[in-house]
Parts: C-alpha cells; sequence; structure tokens
C-alpha cells in the first residue's frame, strides 16, 4: 500500500477544485434533468400519441445507452456534424438526457400513482386538463416522488466521475492528475474518495428522511 499522509494533504487543494467542478456540473445538470423529467413525464401520460411516442423513445433509447457512450457520442459526434460545445457543456448535457430519462419514469409513475377521480372531479368541475394536472395532480405527484428523485440525484452526482474521459476537470479528473504527478495511487484516491462521500452523504441522509417523512403517503 503506497498511502502517505503529506502526498493526501498536498492533493486536497486540488481534489477541491476537483469538488466545485462536480458540484457545479452536477448542479446543472440535474436542473436540466428535471425539466427534462418533467416535459417527458408528462407525455408519457398523455393520450396524444405525438406526444407520447416520442417522449417513450427518448425514454427507452437513454436508458438503454450507457452515460459513458452518450458522452462520447456528444463529444466526439457533435464536432462532425458542425457542432462545437465545449467539454463542460457536453458534460452537462450527456449526464442530463440520461438522468432525464430516469426523471421521467419516476414522474410519470407519480402521476399515475394519483386516483384518476380527482382528474376527472377537476374536469367536472371546468377546469381544463393543463390546470388541473397544474394544480391538483403535479403537486401531489411530486411529493409522492421526492424519495426517488434525491436517489437519482445521488446516482447523477456519482456519474460525474465519467465526465473525466472527456477532459473535464472533476473531482476523478483531479485525482488521476495528481496521481500522474507524484507517481502514487492510494493517496490521491483516498481523497477522491473521502470527496464523492462527503457530496453524497448529506443527499443519502435526505432520501432517507424523505422516505420516512412519506412512508405513509
Amino acid at each position: 500500500m503506497d498511502f502517505e499522509w503529506p502526498v493526501f494533504l498536498e492533493a486536497l487543494p486540488s481534489l477541491a477544485k476537483g469538488m466545485v467542478n462536480t458540484v457545479r456540473i452536477a448542479g446543472w445538470a440535474a436542473l436540466l434533468a428535471l425539466l427534462l423529467g418533467l416535459v417527458g413525464g408528462l407525455c408519457r401520460v398523455s393520450r396524444r400519441r405525438w406526444l407520447n411516442l416520442p417522449a417513450l423513445v427518448y425514454v427507452t433509447t437513454m436508458r438503454a445507452v450507457p452515460v459513458l457512450v452518450t458522452l462520447m457520442f456528444l463529444y466526439y459526434g457533435l464536432p462532425s456534424a458542425g457542432l462545437l460545445l465545449d467539454a463542460t457543456t457536453v458534460g452537462v448535457l450527456g449526464l442530463a438526457l440520461t438522468s432525464g430519462a430516469y426523471t421521467s419514469e419516476v414522474l410519470r409513475a407519480g402521476i399515475q400513482s394519483i386516483d384518476r377521480g380527482q382528474m376527472r372531479a377537476a374536469r367536472a368541475l371546468g377546469m381544463s386538463y393543463g390546470l388541473a394536472m397544474r394544480r391538483i395532480v403535479l403537486p401531489q405527484a411530486l411529493r409522492r416522488v421526492l424519495p426517488p428523485l434525491t436517489s437519482e440525484l445521488i446516482t447523477l452526482v456519482k456519474n460525474t466521475a465519467l465526465v473525466s474521459t472527456i477532459a473535464i476537470s472533476e473531482l476523478l479528473r483531479a485525482g488521476t492528475d495528481f496521481m500522474v504527478w507524484k507517481a502514487n495511487t492510494f493517496s490521491p484516491f483516498a481523497g477522491v474518495a473521502l470527496g464523492y462521500l462527503l457530496l453524497t452523504l448529506p443527499l443519502i441522509g435526505l432520501n432517507a428522511w424523505l422516505e420516512r417523512r412519506y412512508a405513509v403517503t
């Protein structure tokens, strides 16, 4: 084992900068994934085929293709199509597309778990479908799916490690660069593992609290 405290401590500033990039990428990807998931979930429960079918294709495709393949396809494929994006944008987009597909299914399940009688009652009172969905169904559905959405956020944070393959200096890439520089594997990667623990443990605790909070609702 080649763990050395001086090397571990020396790596911390670089790893801290990588953590900042990890949080930034995960934050933007999570926001975009939630937007994609909301649109996809609503389209998945729609009876209009021109909305439901494209959403089904998107969800099925992105759940079937590994995140790493999506990132590589966007990073190397988009320039061939004449679309030049910086690595960070590609990383956020790749993570969001995959996470958005899973979020769509979570939200679809949440919407469909609400008693259909509530929608019929709202329509009988004169509400439009959109208004009833926005004021009656979605608030209840979102409350029910908070725990699985938090689980998906944890997965997204861990998946940010994959963007290191497209030259983004996030937490894992910072650890890898330091490992090469110091020719020491264990010390910097102990810091990398600690960094991911610091990022995910609060989310894991939040997820456990939400599961207890809404266990009977």
